[in-house]
């Protein structure tokens, strides 16, 4: 034994929601490289040879709870990867209620023992979430499905921006609590990943910050390097790390934020700002 295996996922079961494709899909190969026994659920086929294969969609509380049931327990690793574009029917369901749905029946059914953790995939479009908590308390307040689900839509939050935002105040929130259970719970914020997803809204998603990327010779992320940074803050080796939102964006809105490039800064000004 080293000091190096808290990073490993040797004798642990590890749950990938959304994990047939894109960031989702590295994830499950990375930790299943760690060591890990994997569950994958999605609507999509998945292709992950050794690994056990759901399917759920996330819009459907019947489907979440007929895909934990087939799954059981223990999960020693939650990873909600799962998101679409705007656009899509029932985007706050598979955005957000879903995934908070199905954590919460994981707490339930005692699925997620001590020493577990949830890492969730948002996005730099939920940047601004500490400038619009009042509405995401008002919001997170309501734990029941159809009542959040009719609250979006009555007030215009049916959206992927609303979407990031409530899953960075959730996770912020709700650190404190998972952790008196020994649950930690985590998130990143990608910058534009070259994903099906991504190439599906290629104009926005992959033009967004083209500019930064051409000054900084860098690519659009790949989803194996935002992987690596979630299967961290899952694994032993980020035990004290708990309520974060990591942004995994090559430097781009904190370059924005000192104005250090300056052609970023209108844009995470944006972002950051009450909506």
């Amino acid at each position: 034994m080293s000091l190096f295996d808290a990073f490993r996922y040797d004798g642990k079961r590890v749950l990938v929601v959304g994990g047939a494709t894109g960031m989702g899909a590295a994830v499950a190969e990375l930790v299943q490289d760690a060591g890990a026994e994997v569950v994958v659920m999605d609507r999509a086929p998945v292709t992950l040879a050794g690994a056990k294969a759901i399917q759920l969609d996330l819009s459907e509380r019947a489907s979440i709870d007929a895909a934990l049931e087939e799954c059981g327990g223990p999960v020693h690793a939650l990873f909600s990867c799962a998101g679409v574009a705007d656009g899509t029917p029932g985007i706050e369901r598979i955005n957000f209620i879903g995934h908070r749905y199905m954590i919460d029946r994981m707490i339930e059914k005692a699925m997620l023992p001590r020493g577990s953790a949830i890492g969730l995939i948002s996005s730099a479009a939920g940047l601004g979430w500490q400038n619009n908590l009042t509405r995401l308390h008002e919001f997170l307040d309501i734990t029941d499905w159809d009542d959040a689900v009719a609250w979006t839509v009555a007030n215009g939050k049916a959206d992927y921006m609303w979407s990031k935002l409530a899953i960075n105040a959730y996770v912020a929130r709700e650190a404190v609590n998972f952790l008196k259970r020994g649950i930690r719970i985590n998130a990143i914020l990608p910058g534009p990943t070259d994903t099906p997803l991504a190439q599906a809204n290629k104009d926005t998603w992959l033009g967004f910050a083209t500019d930064y990327r051409t000054e900084t010779g860098i690519e659009p992320s790949t989803p194996l390097e935002q992987a690596y940074p979630l299967v961290f803050l899952c694994s032993d080796a980020a035990s004290y790390v708990n309520g974060v939102t990591v942004i995994t964006d090559a430097g781009y809105t904190n370059s924005g934020i000192t104005e250090s490039f300056p052609a970023a800064t209108p844009v995470i000004g944006f972002l950051n700002s009450e909506f």
